[in-house]
């Protein structure tokens, strides 16, 4: 069968499908991760553009670089919270709903963001933006593995994941516009006006998503019979000897619980998490510090680092699947990123060798994220895959917290983030130490198709 008739939903014989499996799945491809990336670089840019409205902020209401790292920071806390009961839920009633309940809920709280005036009120608001966010991210890496064998999800993660790079390279000019330009609209301050036009396109997306996507390949309707079908064998295959495939509960979380390569794999993820917030939370006072004091300028350069994230981690995720290696991959990009914070250290005052080093290093970190996930999502299988994914998920993304919590009191009390720097690169180089010690070659069980 040809590109255009599966295109169109028509069959010519009932093994087409069979024939063609790379245009089945560019055919998924196309249906489900534009409108799943553009969700996650409306989650990522409403989880992070609090780095950007600390510009002001800060100034505007007494904030100190500590009461700032504790209030990014407790954002992870409602998540690690409510993660596995959200990641559990969408087991039981499906992607459409929860996507949309998490979306439309976070999309009114960023926006809320903009009546902070105390530091409970900035506690709390990210405390419950944690809360309704918790279960976005695994629980579309688990959606993920509904439609896609191993073969195909190391790309597939990473295009979704480079969402959050590109919320970045997006997110830093418009941020720098909206709270240079739109200060003083209607007597509010820039950065208020940043979360109310940042938040609310999140409720509309959460409710489009409710009217588009499929909750599994069968329920599709622009799939054919027999490109179900193929869809249906290609992970039948991964979790032949999984005779447990297909249910889900509480159990399937404690059983995650018992075991121990879990533990290694979310302290691995932990590693990369605090990096990965470090670049997220801080990368415009690093740009600041570097003698750039003008918002926009600053949102501009920010989104250099990004730019270079965005192809590099795609064109990685896709050299993965071709050589069907994980481990390696996912390390590499970590110890990269752990010699250029170090490397920071020795070029201040040099922007042009900092911008460098400074996209080198993000480069390094965020690729560590996609490659991580196609280590557990090929060796979860079965009962364990829901639980397991939600239980790294909330242990790993506690370094979303210790990170701006620990990187803002080193600020507050050296004035600068060089120590910050430093025990960062030994957090990355531990996370890639960790996968390739704990991975060993021949876990991962996928299949070259």
């Amino acid at each position: 069968m040809s590109a255009t008739n599966i295109e169109a939903g028509r069959t010519d014989a009932p093994v087409a499908a069979a024939d063609h499996p790379r245009e089945v799945y560019a055919k998924i491809t196309w249906r489900l991760i534009p409108v799943l990336f553009l969700c996650y670089v409306l989650a990522y840019l409403d989880r992070i553009n609090v780095g950007f409205a600390q510009l002001q902020m800060k100034s505007d209401l007494g904030f100190s670089d500590a009461i700032y790292g504790l209030g990014a920071g407790i954002f992870f806390v409602g998540y690690f919270i409510f993660e596995v009961p959200s990641n559990l839920l969408l087991e039981r009633i499906g992607a459409r709903k929860t996507i949309t309940r998490i979306m439309v809920v976070w999309g009114l709280i960023s926006a809320a963001m903009a009546s902070v005036h105390q530091p409970w009120l900035f506690y709390l608001l990210r405390f419950l933006l944690g809360v309704f966010e918790a279960g976005f991210f695994p629980g579309i890496i688990l959606y993920l593995t509904y439609w896609y064998p191993g073969a195909y999800r190391a790309r597939v993660i990473a295009i979704f994941s480079s969402a959050f790079a590109v919320a970045g390279l997006l997110g830093g000019p418009l941020s720098g516009w909206v709270m240079n330009d739109m200060a003083g609209t209607w007597g509010l301050k820039g950065w208020q006006w940043m979360f109310i036009l940042e938040g609310l396109p999140t409720c509309l997306m959460g409710l489009f998503v409710f009217t588009y996507l499929d909750d599994k390949p069968d329920q599709a309707r622009w799939l054919s019979q027999e490109e179900k079908a193929l869809v249906r064998r290609n992970l039948a295959i991964e979790h032949a000897d999984s005779p447990d495939a297909g249910r889900h509960g509480l159990g399937d979380y404690l059983a995650a619980m018992r075991d121990p390569k879990i533990y290694a794999l979310s302290l691995s993820y932990f590693c990369f998490i605090c990096g990965v917030y470090m670049i997220s939370f801080w990368l415009p006072t690093l740009v600041k510090e570097m003698g750039v004091s003008h918002p926009l300028h600053v949102g501009l350069l920010t989104a250099i680092p990004y730019s270079v994230s965005v192809v590099g981690m795609i064109l990685i995720g896709i050299h993965s699947d071709r050589r069907l290696e994980r481990r390696w991959h996912c390390a590499v990009p970590a110890f990269v990123g752990s010699l250029s914070l170090i490397g920071l250290v020795y070029v201040q005052g040099n922007m042009v060798m900092s911008f460098v080093l400074l996209s080198i290093g993000a480069l390094g970190i965020i690729t560590t994220m996609p490659q991580f996930w196609a280590i557990p999502t090929s060796y979860l299988k079965g009962s364990a895959t829901a639980g397991g994914i939600a239980f790294i998920n909330s242990l790993g993304l506690t370094g979303g917290f210790v990170s701006p919590f620990v990187l803002g009191w080193i600020k507050t009390t050296t004035g600068s983030l060089i120590l910050g720097n430093w025990l960062m690169a030994g957090i990355l180089a531990l996370g890639g130490a960790v996968i390739l010690v704990t991975v060993r070659p021949g876990l991962l069980r996928e299949t070259r198709l």
